[in-house]
């Protein structure tokens, strides 16, 4: 698919507040030798990328990841150096800080990443992590935001700007369309150029344009046939020259594939080596093929950011351990607000007032998760499990008594890259088996004599993992079958999905009274948990994603798009190992063909991603994007705008009335869609514009305002390589989700 340069003459391109070093930028340019400046342009240990002592400008050392400051390791492997300082305050993952639906939280977030950074001398951090959540079975959909591109750049905003007024830089990935991690190191992603700007580009461009984002970080895979370290449309085209971007671009690690298409296309730093960037990029520059004006600007772009961020000495960092109590107060208030609350009836808050017997079953009531599988983990100080939470909280009010339940999945290196027996696997299965009945009937022994049962289900870390996406949304560890046999003993059951992803639900929320998804939620986790059960807060999550009926319902299984193949290597996993490589993906591309070529990756869909599908084709979900309930109800009404027509220029305002008619304080999050009834081009039936988290107390009302900038509205004309507006009636739909609107207004654009 051909892929034309784009700009947005009908928008007016951001000005980075990086350009005003250019001028000194000049002069230390002029002063560095040519080696000098490509030592810059690659890796000079693991996490850091090379300065110039000579000329007084400090090394870039890098923050793995998004949701924590990663432990301190060996300088060129990814051996704990076993420090004590390094311990960091475990934040909410991804899809935990988007349920929160929050830009204020995220923004406190991206205050309480920078401080730990700093604490650990680091100048930029690789994240926040704002890829769209396509498949559901996405092994990085917990590191990710959302499924919708304006929530998901509402939050990315607020989480570049807490970083970078903090005195880090944000680095923004994986850019672009990393939205899957089966064979990312290898797959062609063919997506039309509407859908790519309008759904999968957003949050990257606000982060840009609203936050004046300093670094990006490029994704592994192609798109349209193009690596994305070496994408002049990605790079060149668009992050630079339509979004104004004046920072640098570094590759994810071992995500470098040339010398010259690589720095000519736009990527300014080789991570974590210099196959490309050393030595080749040297010879061709002195041979004349590489312009060493090219080689300037990227080291200009460089030391835009270098300028910008004031490097720590190295005897003034690690000095005090990572986490304190300021980013952990962070840490539980997004965990507060991020809980979902799914299904309730009546069992939430638990009633203690007769020293109930609560039995908590599950494995991940003290399962820890900021460690686990491949990737980005945490060493934190500490983590609240949900079991600890609920003993501290609960105290002498209840008798707790505990069951395992079920064997947690393990994620392991070595079985990564060794090949078992079929009699060893066989072997191990038994094992398994036999360990899972012994607890599951210690587990409903436990039900039986319990007035009430907390179910403490979903992933782990080990289930959700970079590397590798999940065959399935089924819980895993024989959950299902479980609880159907503790069902069976107790049917006062309140389950609690521990995950960062959907899972299929329809065994599980018949069978429960109430039903809360609580995310890998942090280093506060436990304790946000416990205040939600007792009712020492009210539940104020929503769903970032929908929760479909079935995994085959969501679009790229059901058009056929996803899964593409068998999966071959993954490309981090082989540099983080030390036991060698499987199957080597590159050279089987083309030949390990099942059904579709594993390595090309159709976005047939288009735009129609998460709950623009389900809408659009007016399919049942389990639950709708949005979805949340309270300790309380609200009451929606008069809901009016202060104009009946408006002009490509103009702002909508829309204003409700908004009543909590229960008994409890609680937040309401307050959604707004648009609905285009005569457009034309075609149009998802609604997309989210605009929401506002309120809280009120029991009785209490609030006028709300919300508005949508008409130019919000428009839509990428690929033809004219631009943005252009569709004036046409809309209606206006406010409510609670995206399945539950209450108020509706037609206005005309014109």
């Amino acid at each position: 698919m051909l892929m034309l340069a784009g700009c947005s003459a009908n928008r007016p391109v951001h000005r980075s507040a990086l350009l005003q070093f250019d001028r000194k930028i000049d002069g230390i340019i002029g002063q560095m030798t040519l080696e000098e400046k490509v030592n810059m342009l690659h890796a000079k240990h693991m996490f850091v990328s090379a300065g110039v002592e000579r000329l007084g400008i400090a090394d870039m050392i890098y923050a793995d990841g998004p949701f924590g400051i990663r432990e301190e390791m060996q300088p060129d492997g990814w051996a704990g150096l076993g420090w004590e300082t390094d311990k960091a305050t475990f934040f909410p993952t991804g899809s935990a800080l988007a349920a929160t639906w929050s830009p204020e939280l995220a923004y406190a977030y991206g205050t309480g990443m920078a401080r730990e950074a700093r604490f650990r001398g680091k100048d930029m951090i690789l994240g926040p992590a704002i890829n769209i959540q396509r498949i559901p079975t996405g092994g990085r959909t917990y590191e990710y935001l959302s499924e919708d591109p304006f929530l998901s750049a509402r939050l990315a905003v607020g989480y570049t700007k807490g970083v970078q007024e903090n005195g880090a830089a944000a680095c923004l990935k994986h850019y672009a369309l990393n939205n899957q991690e089966n064979n990312r190191g290898t797959v062609n992603v063919i997506v039309g150029e509407r859908a790519m700007r309008e759904i999968y580009l957003p949050p990257f461009r606000a982060a840009v344009e609203e936050a004046g984002a300093f670094g990006v970080m490029a994704a592994y895979n192609k798109v349209n046939g193009w690596w994305c370290a070496e994408n002049d449309l990605l790079l060149n085209k668009i992050l630079r020259d339509d979004w104004g971007f004046a920072g640098m671009v570094i590759s994810d690690w071992n995500g470098t594939h040339s010398t010259v298409d690589a720095l000519k296309n736009g990527l300014n730093v080789e991570m974590p080596t210099r196959k490309f960037l050393g030595d080749a990029l040297l010879d061709s520059v002195k041979a004349g093929v590489v312009p060493e004006e090219l080689v300037n600007q990227r080291v200009r772009e460089i030391l835009r950011v270098r300028m910008a961020i004031a490097p720590i000495p190295a005897e003034e960092a690690n000095k005090e351990i990572t986490s304190r109590p300021p980013q952990q107060k962070i840490a539980y208030e997004v965990a507060s607000k991020a809980i979902v609350l799914l299904k309730n009836e009546g069992e939430l808050p638990l009633d203690l007032t007769s020293r109930p017997v609560i039995a908590v079953i599950g494995a991940n009531a003290e399962q820890t998760m900021a460690q686990g599988g491949l990737g980005a983990g945490v060493k934190t100080l500490y983590e609240i499990t949900p079991l600890q939470g609920l003993k501290a909280k609960i105290g002498d009010k209840a008798e707790i008594r505990y069951a395992r339940g079920y064997v947690p999945e393990v994620f392991s290196y070595a079985d990564m890259f060794r090949r078992r027996s079929p009699e060893e696997k066989e072997q191990q299965a038994r094992e398994k088996a036999e360990r899972a009945e012994i607890l599951a009937q210690e587990a409903v022994e436990v039900a039986a004599k319990a007035d009430i049962v907390l179910f403490m289900g979903g992933n782990n870390r080990s289930v959700e993992t970079e590397g590798t996406d999940r065959t399935t949304i089924q819980l895993p560890s024989g959950q299902e079958g479980l609880l159907r046999k503790i069902a069976a003993v107790n049917p006062r059951i309140v389950t609690i999905l521990t995950s960062g992803a959907p899972n299929d639900l329809r065994v599980v929320q018949p069978l429960s009274k109430a039903l809360i998804l609580s995310w890998f939620n942090g280093s506060e986790g436990g304790n946000a948990l416990a205040d939600v059960l007792t009712g020492q807060i009210s539940p104020s999550g929503r769903l970032p994603f929908t929760l479909p009926v079935k995994l085959e319902d969501s679009p790229a299984y059901a058009l056929g798009n996803y899964p593409q193949g068998k999966k071959g290597a993954d490309v981090f996993a082989n540099l983080v190992s030390e036991t060698g490589k499987t199957d080597k993906t590159e050279d089987q591309a083309g030949k390990n063909k099942l059904n579709e070529d594993p390595h090309t990756a159709y976005y047939s869909e288009e735009s129609l991603v998460g709950y623009r599908w389900f809408d659009t084709k007016n399919l049942p979900v389990m639950y709708p994007f949005g979805h949340g309930l309270t300790y309380t109800s609200f009451e929606y009404s008069g809901l009016s705008t202060d104009r009946d027509k408006y002009g490509k220029n103009d702002m909508i305002s829309l204003t409700l009335e908004l009543k909590n008619t229960g008994s409890a304080t609680a937040d309401e999050v307050v959604q707004a869609y648009v609905h285009r009834i005569n457009p034309s081009v075609e149009w998802p039936a609604k997309e989210l514009k605009a929401f506002s988290r309120v809280t009120l107390s029991p009785g209490e009302s609030r006028r709300v305002t919300l508005e949508i900038p008409v130019r919000s509205l428009q839509y990428w004309d690929e033809k004219l390589q631009a943005w252009k507006d569709d004036l046409c009636h809309i209606e206006l739909q406010v409510g609670a989700s995206a399945g539950d609107i209450r108020l509706r207004k037609e206005v005309t654009l014109k």
